[in-house]
């Protein structure tokens, strides 16, 4: 049996239809049971990386909060609000034309040298750590307008405070790979920042911080083909770790029972052509050597050993006392 509506639940729906409610409602539902895909903008990362990316700027986020608790003298907290992936110009369409951006510069491994990554603090946020590190209480911050402009002066205390926030960088990278972040310069003009297209693909990481009441967002801006880098030259090393290994003993075994040219030099001596003609047997040749000098032992024209002469079993031998290439003569061993 369907249910009985009563009169004030007859009266209520007469009303969101004239209203139109009921239907708005109903398309409001719809549209969010599912999220928008721009098919012409297809994702760059998979969300394994942007993950990998989470956890490495959690663990920036936690850093960045005891830096910023040494510098302002108070206890600030920065939380990672998440970490997404958009176009440049998406970004470069939130700024205002006074914000100030700081730009780094990136060092991978192989000694390549890529960049710039921005880092965009809110003139809040940048007002209030400049003032309580100068000995203010930071309170006038809260007063600052979007619209106003750091002095030179700012610029150039909140340039320290961003090197102190760069020196941690490479602390969040240490367990995937060995990265150097240094500060290029601080940009007061963001429309004057050509170095990155408009519709190149970029990481953005939003923290928002929290200092004695105020609150603002440090974004941090990484493009795609620095993120690509870094994920390239992980990659490679951990594909290297362990086949290297198996690989380098799958050569000495193939190579150890190769024939190689091995003698002892026991002097040198020059002689004329003509003392060589009249070599007699029993003659003695100087070798310009005392008697129990060390005799050098030679494999494939390297000189590898210092040995002494002896006998072993009737036969001639030399002894070893001296291993010279000992890092190449440990590498064989394996």
């Amino acid at each position: 049996m369907s249910e009985v509506l009563s009169q004030s639940q007859i009266d209520a729906l007469i009303n969101s239809m004239k209203s139109g409610t009921a239907d708005n409602s109903s398309t409001e539902n719809k549209e969010n049971k599912y999220k928008k895909y721009d098919f012409y903008s297809p994702k760059k990362f998979t969300k394994d990386k942007l993950k990998l990316l989470s956890n490495v700027y959690e663990n920036y986020a936690r850093l960045c909060s005891s830096r910023i608790n040494s510098l302002v003298r108070i206890s600030s907290f920065v939380n990672l609000l998440g970490v997404e992936e958009q176009r440049y110009y998406e970004f470069s369409n939130a700024l205002n034309d006074n914000d100030t951006l700081a730009l780094i510069n990136i060092k991978l491994p192989n000694g390549m040298v890529q960049g710039p990554i921005i880092l965009h603090c809110t003139n809040q946020l940048i007002l209030c750590m400049v003032d309580r590190m100068i000995g203010g209480t930071g309170e006038d911050a809260k007063n600052i307008s979007a619209s106003y402009v750091c002095t030179d002066i700012e610029i150039l205390l909140y340039k320290n405070i961003v090197k102190y926030l760069v020196s941690i960088m490479a602390d969040t990278w240490v367990d995937y790979i060995d990265l150097e972040f240094s500060l290029d310069k601080i940009e007061t003009n963001p429309g004057m920042m050509q170095k990155i297209g408009r519709d190149e693909t970029t990481i953005i990481v939003v923290l928002e911080t929290e200092i004695d009441g105020i609150t603002g967002k440090i974004n941090i801006c990484l493009p795609s083909n620095i993120i690509t880098s870094i994920f390239n030259t992980f990659e490679n090393k951990a594909e290297r770790t362990e086949p290297e290994d198996e690989n380098s003993k799958e050569i000495f075994d193939g190579i150890k029972n190769t024939s190689m040219e091995m003698y002892a030099e026991l002097g040198k001596s020059t002689l004329l052509l003509k003392d060589l003609y009249t070599l007699q047997v029993g003659d003695v040749i100087n070798l310009n050597k005392p008697k129990d000098s060390d005799v050098s032992v030679y494999i494939g024209g390297e000189l590898w050993f210092k040995g002494e002469l002896g006998k072993y079993n009737k036969n001639m031998a030399v002894k070893i006392n001296e291993v010279l290439e000992k890092k190449l003569v440990s590498s064989k061993g394996e």
